[in-house]
C-alpha cells in the first residue's frame, strides 16, 4: 500500500477513535447521578409545636410545669456537614418546678433534621440531657446548660452538624480567635471530676481538673492539674468551698494564653493559685506552663 494512502487510512482511524472518546466522555458526563448519589429534593413544609405551662396543687405542694419549644436553621455548611446543608433543629426545654424550694428537674432535647425533610420522620441526630436551656455558639457548636443545682455551673457542648459530644466545662465556655487576620475560632474550658466519676485515673484526690482546648471539630489537647497538697485539691474541686475561673491573656510578644485561678471561697482566705499555659502552633504549650509551688501539668488524653 502506498505511504500515502497508510497516512490517509490511519489519520481517518485516529479521527474515529477520538470521535468516540469524546461522545462517550460526553455521555458520562450528562448521565443521571448514580443511585444513592442524587440530590434529596427539598420539600416546602409547615410545622408547629406548642409550648405548654400547668400549675397543680398536691399535699400543699405548688408545682409548675414548663414546656418552651423553638426552632431554628443552622448556617451553611454546619459544621461536620457539607455544603448545602441547612438543619432545622427543634430544641424543647422542660422543667418541672416545686415552689416549695425543693428544687427542679429540667431536660433539654435538641433534634436536627436536614432542611426540607419530613420534621415527623426520625431526626439525623438527638441530643437528650438534663439541663435547663441550649444556645447555639458561633454556628458551631450547642451550649447546654447543665445547672439544674444553682450551685454549681455546668455546661455541656456538642456539635452542632452531628450532636456528637464534645466537651464538659465548670466555668463558662471561653471562646476566642487565635488569627488576627482571619476568624478561626477556638474553645476553652474546664472540667472538674466528680467524686463518683467512672474513668478510674480522675479518681486521685490530687487532681484539681482538666483544662480543655478546642475547635468545633475536636478536642485539640487536655491538660491534667494536680496539686501536691491534697486538701487544697479537695478545696479547690468542690463548688461550695472554691472558686474557679478560665480567662484569655495576652502573654509578651502578642503571644495567647489561658489563665486559670483558683480561690477559697468567703470566709476563708482567698490562697489563689494561678495556672498559666501559653498556646503555641494551635495547642497547649504544656512545656512552657507557669505554675505555682506544689501544682503540676501533663498532657491527657480520655
Amino acid at each position: 500500500m502506498p505511504v500515502a494512502r497508510l497516512r490517509y487510512h490511519l489519520g481517518m482511524y485516529v479521527i474515529r477513535v477520538c470521535a468516540f472518546l469524546a461522545a462517550g466522555a460526553a455521555a458520562l458526563l450528562g448521565q443521571a447521578p448514580a443511585p444513592g448519589k442524587a440530590k434529596t429534593a427539598k420539600k416546602p413544609f409547615q410545622a408547629r409545636s406548642a409550648s405548654t405551662i400547668s400549675y397543680s396543687v398536691k399535699d400543699d405542694e405548688e408545682t409548675v410545669d414548663i414546656t418552651n419549644v423553638t426552632y431554628d436553621v443552622t448556617g451553611d455548611p454546619a459544621p461536620g456537614r457539607p455544603p448545602d446543608s441547612h438543619l432545622v433543629v427543634r430544641t424543647a426545654t422542660h422543667s418541672n418546678l416545686l415552689l416549695t424550694g425543693k428544687g427542679v428537674d429540667g431536660t433539654v432535647t435538641i433534634e436536627a433534621w436536614p432542611l426540607g425533610a419530613d420534621l415527623e420522620s426520625r431526626p439525623r441526630y438527638t441530643v437528650k440531657v438534663p439541663g435547663v436551656g441550649a444556645q447555639a455558639v458561633e454556628g458551631e457548636l450547642w451550649l447546654v446548660d447543665r445547672n439544674i443545682d444553682s450551685d454549681a455551673g455546668w455546661w455541656s457542648v456538642y456539635k452542632i452538624g452531628t450532636g456528637q459530644h464534645l466537651l464538659d466545662t465548670y466555668v463558662d465556655l471561653l471562646r476566642f480567635s487565635i488569627l488576627r487576620e482571619f476568624l478561626t475560632m477556638r474553645y476553652a474550658g474546664l472540667d472538674v471530676p466528680p467524686d463518683d466519676i467512672s474513668d478510674a485515673r480522675l479518681k486521685d484526690p490530687h487532681i484539681v481538673a482538666v483544662l480543655i482546648y478546642a475547635s468545633a471539630e475536636k478536642v485539640v489537647r487536655e491538660a491534667l492539674i494536680t496539686c501536691d497538697n491534697r486538701e487544697r485539691a479537695t478545696i479547690f474541686r468542690s463548688s461550695a468551698d472554691g472558686t474557679r475561673a478560665l480567662a484569655l491573656v495576652e502573654r509578651p510578644g502578642g503571644q495567647q494564653g489561658l489563665r486559670v485561678s483558683f480561690s477559697y471561697n468567703y470566709p476563708s482566705p482567698p490562697n489563689t493559685a494561678v495556672v498559666s499555659i501559653p498556646i503555641a502552633k494551635d495547642d497547649l504549650d504544656l512545656a512552657h506552663a507557669e505554675l505555682p509551688p506544689g501544682f503540676h501539668v501533663a498532657a491527657f488524653r480520655r
